[in-house]
C-alpha cells in the first residue's frame, strides 16, 4: 500500500482500476467519518462506474491511492451509493466550511483535504489546506494560505449561515452538466440549494435542463425572481417553457415578465402547444440562413461551439425575416451535403428536396416515426402559413419517449422501459393566459 499523503480535490476524477488494468470507474468523492478526537477516518470512495452508477468502494479494498489513479482489489459491489448518517463527503460537504484556529489566529475555509495511510487499509484525515480571509482591500486580493492539522482548528457553526460551495463548483468544473446534474442529485438537499445558489447563469441552466421536473421546480423556488428569470433567459426555450409551465401561474407570469422580451416571447409561443405535439417538443433556435448564403457562411455558423450537435446537423433557409416565426420555408440543408461543395456555393440550391416539414400540432408519434424512416437528426417545423417555427431534434424526441424518470433509473435493470407517460402540463387554459401578454408581439413583428 502507498504511504503517500494525496488532496483529495485532485483525486475527482481519478480513473479506478482491477488488478488486471481494466477501468471500473472514476472517482468522484471521499467519505469519512468523525471521530470524537482523533481526525476523521476514511471509510471509502465514491466511485461513478459506467450507466452514470454512484457505488461505494471500501477503503479496506484499495491497494493503492495515487494523484493519478487507484488500484483496487477488482471486488466492488455495483449497489448504488446511499449516504448513511454520520458520513461525510469531503468534497461535497467539508470543502468550503469554515473553520476557527484552536489558538485564537483567527478563520480560516477549508480548501483541500488530504489524507495518509497510517496502517494496512486503514486511511484518515492528515492536514486541511485552509485559507485565512483576505487583509488587502484590492478585489484581487486572496488570503494567505496555511496547513493545518485537524487538531489545530474547529468547525465553525453559525445558524442560518450556508457553506460556500466554491471549491466543490471549482472540482467539478470539468464535469460535462449531466454529469454535474447528477453529482447535485446525491447531494443532501440543503447542499445541493447551496451549490446551485453559486453556479454561475449558463452553468446552472445547462444543468437544470439535464434535472427531472420535480428538482428543477425546487431548485427555482430557490432563487429570487431576478435571479430565476437571468437562469432561464439561458435555458433553451422548450426546456424553459416545460419548467415555467410546472409552476404556478402567478410566478409563471411574474417570471416571463422578467425574461428578455426576445426569449419570453419565444417561450409564450412554445407553452401554446401541447407537450405531445411537434410545436411542444421544437427549439425555437434554429440556425437560419437566406438562401443566398454561401457554404462558407453555413459551415462558419454550425462551427459555434455553444451549438448543441444536433442543431448543427443541418441548416434551415426561409425568405425574411430570419427570425421565429420567419418567412417562407424553403428547405434544410444538411452539413455533410455543404461539405462536397466549393465555399462560395449558394445554399438555396443544396436544399434537401424530399425533406417535408411537420406542423406545429403533428403528433409526436409521427416526428418519431419521421426521424426514423430518414435517418435524421432534426426536422423542420412550419405554422399554417409554412412560415419556419422551429426544428424538433432527435434528443427532444428521446427525452419524450423515455419514462419520465429514466434520469435516475438504473442502467442495467432487467425490466424492460415502460412505455411514454409523459403527462401533458401545458392546460389549453394556462397556455392561454401565459401566451395572451405576448401573442400580440409575435404576431405583431412578423
Amino acid at each position: 500500500m502507498s504511504a503517500t499523503r494525496v488532496f483529495v480535490a485532485r483525486l475527482a476524477g481519478c480513473t479506478v482500476f482491477d488488478p488486471a488494468g481494466d477501468r471500473l470507474g472514476k472517482v468522484r468523492d471521499v467519505l469519512v467519518v468523525y471521530r470524537k478526537s482523533d481526525p476523521p477516518r476514511v471509510v471509502g470512495l465514491i466511485v461513478e462506474i459506467p450507466g452514470r452508477r454512484r457505488v461505494f468502494v471500501s477503503i479496506g479494498r484499495v491497494t493503492s491511492i495515487s494523484s493519478g489513479q487507484i488500484i483496487t482489489t477488482g471486488l466492488i459491489n455495483v449497489r448504488r451509493f446511499e449516504q448513511r448518517g454520520g458520513e461525510v463527503r469531503v468534497i461535497a460537504e467539508l470543502l468550503g466550511r469554515e473553520v476557527v484556529f484552536a489558538d485564537g489566529s483567527g478563520q480560516a475555509t477549508i480548501e483541500d483535504v488530504s489524507i495518509e495511510e497510517f496502517g494496512p487499509g486503514e486511511w484518515a484525515v492528515a492536514q486541511l489546506f485552509v485559507r485565512r480571509p483576505r487583509t488587502s482591500a484590492s478585489p484581487f486580493a486572496k488570503g494567505a494560505t496555511v496547513f493545518a492539522s485537524w487538531a489545530d482548528v474547529r468547525e465553525k457553526t453559525s445558524a442560518g449561515q450556508a457553506q460556500s460551495a466554491e471549491q466543490l463548483i471549482a472540482t467539478y468544473s470539468d464535469l460535462k452538466p449531466a454529469d454535474l446534474a447528477n453529482t447535485l442529485l446525491d447531494l443532501p438537499q440543503a447542499r445541493m440549494l447551496e451549490v446551485a445558489e453559486e453556479l454561475p447563469d449558463d452553468r446552472l441552466a445547462d444543468v437544470l435542463e439535464e434535472m427531472p421536473e420535480s428538482e428543477q421546480v425546487e431548485i427555482l423556488s430557490q432563487l429570487d425572481d431576478d435571479r430565476a428569470a437571468d437562469v432561464l433567459d439561458q435555458m433553451q426555450p422548450d426546456d424553459a417553457a416545460d419548467l415555467i409551465a410546472q409552476l404556478s401561474e402567478e410566478r409563471g407570469e411574474h417570471l416571463l415578465e422578467l425574461m428578455q422580451p426576445e426569449e419570453a416571447d419565444d417561450v409564450r409561443m412554445l407553452l401554446a402547444y401541447a407537450p405531445d405535439t411537434a410545436g411542444g417538443l421544437m427549439t425555437t433556435e434554429p440556425i437560419i440562413v437566406s438562401a443566398d448564403a454561401t457554404v462558407a457562411e453555413g459551415l462558419a455558423l454550425i462551427r459555434r461551439h455553444e451549438l448543441a450537435p444536433a442543431l448543427g446537423a443541418a441548416i434551415c433557409v426561409t425568405l425574411p425575416p430570419y427570425e421565429p416565426p420567419t418567412g417562407r420555408f424553403l428547405g434544410m440543408v444538411h452539413f455533410q451535403r455543404m461539405l462536397r461543395y466549393p465555399p462560395h456555393e449558394r445554399l438555396g440550391t443544396l436544399l434537401d428536396q424530399g425533406l417535408e416539414p411537420v406542423t406545429a400540432d403533428a403528433s409526436a408519434a409521427e416526428v418519431s416515426r419521421i426521424l426514423a424512416s430518414y435517418n435524421l437528426v432534426s426536422v423542420p417545423v412550419v405554422d399554417d402559413n409554412h412560415r419556419l417555427v422551429g426544428v424538433v431534434t432527435i434528443d427532444d424526441v428521446l427525452d419524450y419517449l423515455l419514462p419520465d424518470d429514466w434520469r435516475s433509473s438504473d442502467s442495467d435493470d432487467d425490466a424492460p422501459p415502460p412505455a411514454p407517460h409523459r403527462t401533458p402540463t401545458r392546460t389549453p387554459a394556462a397556455a392561454a393566459r401565459l401566451t395572451a401578454r405576448g401573442r400580440r408581439t409575435i404576431d405583431g413583428t412578423h
